[in-house]
């Protein structure tokens, strides 16, 4: 099961309804109508919609077989939502990408499981819209036996205890062991923080002293910006900022991104650091609300991004989500490229003459969206590991009581770039910048922490400081590329989290 996405894949505020008792196969060209039962059971029936979907909507659609061929109604699993999301994983590998060899959903620490699309019992819709209920942190490996906390939502659980990121985990549930050599060891971290209601945390802080705490799950509202500041260096104001998430733009992010550019627009900032590192995607209205902030305003009316759907779409062969999901509002033509192109608005007055992100393998969808949207319009660069690999989206589509997301949308820059199937890579010619490794032990805003070092060198001299050595030892065991250290974070990154971008109904 995918567990608390973060997207970017645009999430659509349309909620589908595909799963009506009398009527559980509509009509969908050159998908067996006839091999479809009339009757079967209420899982069955979703099972059967979500097959319809894929050969509608799904990006990939034309790679996904027969109804008699596929047999939606024959995955099974230990539960009701790990039976449909196997059904999901099977659809996601037909599609092969040319470049690679692999399916376009290929996902290394999983293969055979889907990479993008999922199905969840409402968790993301709840996080993207602001409201959290966990603990209000997440794990991530400093090295092969040791694990940190790599960043904490202000009023959750685990602020409300004093845990704060760079805080290094001693005990979970009476587990002490991290060496990620040892499996049991990863399943105890992931079960402690996402399968469990409650928890029994021992923590060491960076001044040595131990605490400990129960903790219970619980709701908080979550504020996506989880720091920012102006950092004087040399003859430069550097405006730093940490987006966690890209939550519903005017109920949540937005106020947040103003109260920040406000802040750096008053005291005369020049460059800017934008920390995506954790930010998995949300909304895409979101994403393009920040572009637009730190944008030019000379690039005011540009080209941003072209949304790029399906064939069956653009073509105006889609009932299902007409009737189901837009009320048989939406013209014919709506998802043709020239009417799914957006363009620069800027907002506010923030002129930064060079921007840095600073990412990692949990940098995924509408945050690399917003990289990519940029590059072509002003002074670029990205700092830390490969990036996630997200250049799609889709639309939430309800079944009975759970939500569906489907691929559905490729976004283009203005020079027609998107794929970044296997991540940005920084320092590669496509994303320059300089490869660092992730240390999770620094607060965010230290400016000796390695990535963040990294960009305000360049910010001052116009040049990164020397490749960092491409291995490291870890905890005095072995050598470990920055590759592994992407993975061995990803390992722990909210297991099967939700990565992807929202997007909006076309009109």
């Amino acid at each position: 099961m995918k567990k608390n996405l973060y997207v970017f894949a645009l999430l659509v505020a349309a909620v589908v309804s595909a799963c009506k008792k009398n009527n559980p196969a509509p009509d969908v060209d050159d998908v067996d109508k006839d091999q479809i039962p009339a009757t079967g059971t209420r899982v069955q029936k979703i099972k059967d919609s979500i097959f319809l979907h894929a050969k509608e909507s799904y990006l990939w659609y034309d790679a996904v077989p027969a109804y008699g061929k596929f047999k939606p109604r024959s995955f099974n699993g230990s539960t009701e939502i790990a039976a449909l999301q196997a059904e999901i994983d099977a659809l996601s590998q037909y599609k092969i990408n040319p470049s690679t060899g692999n399916p376009f959903e290929y996902y290394k620490l999983q293969p055979g499981l889907s990479k993008y699309s999922f199905i969840d019992d409402g968790a993301t819709s709840g996080e993207l819209g602001g409201e959290g209920k966990d603990y209000g942190m997440e794990p991530r490996y400093a090295d092969n036996q040791n694990v940190y906390v790599k960043y904490v939502y202000a009023g959750s659980p685990a602020d409300n205890a004093g845990i704060k990121r760079g805080d290094k985990i001693i005990k979970l549930n009476g587990h002490t062991e991290w060496d990620d050599d040892v499996e049991a060891n990863v399943t105890a971290l992931i079960d402690a923080f996402y399968y469990r209601n409650t928890m029994e945390i021992t923590w060491q802080r960076s001044d040595g002293t131990i605490h400990e705490a129960k903790l219970v799950e619980s709701a908080y509202p979550i504020n996506p910006v989880l720091t920012y500041k102006v950092i004087n260096t040399g003859e430069k104001k550097v405006g730093y900022i940490v987006f966690n998430s890209f939550t519903e733009k005017d109920r949540n992010a937005k106020p947040k991104l103003d109260q920040a550019f406000d802040h750096f627009i008053s005291k005369g900032v020049t460059d800017l650091v934008v920390d995506l590192r954790y930010n998995g995607g949300g909304y895409s209205n979101t994403s393009d609300y920040l572009a637009n902030l730190i944008v030019p305003p000379a690039k005011d009316g540009a080209l941003m991004t072209t949304d790029i759907f399906n064939a069956n779409l653009q073509a105006g062969k889609f009932p299902l989500l007409n009737e189901r999901a837009f009320n048989n509002e939406v013209p014919l033509d709506a998802f043709k490229p020239e009417y799914n192109r957006v363009y620069f608005d800027k907002q506010k007055t923030l002129s930064p003459q060079k921007v840095v992100f600073i990412v990692t393998g949990g940098t995924a969808s509408a945050s690399e969206s917003v990289i990519n949207n940029l590059l072509p319009h002003m002074d670029v660069k990205i700092v830390g590991e490969r990036t996630y690999g997200k250049p799609v989206g889709f639309w939430r589509i309800n079944l009975d009581k759970y939500h569906l997301y489907l691929v559905q949308v490729a976004g283009q820059n203005s020079l027609g770039k998107s794929e970044f199937y296997e991540g940005m890579l920084p320092g590669s010619p496509e994303f320059p910048g300089r490869l660092t490794f992730e240390d999770v032990t620094k607060d965010f805003g230290d400016i000796s922490e390695t990535s963040l070092a990294a960009a305000l060198t360049y910010i001052n001299t116009g040049s990164f400081p020397a490749p960092a050595t491409d291995s490291k030892r870890m905890a005095g065991k072995r050598m470990q590329s920055i590759a592994e250290f992407r993975e061995l974070g990803l390992k722990v990154d909210k297991h099967r989290r939700f990565r992807g971008t929202i997007f909006n109904v076309p009109k």
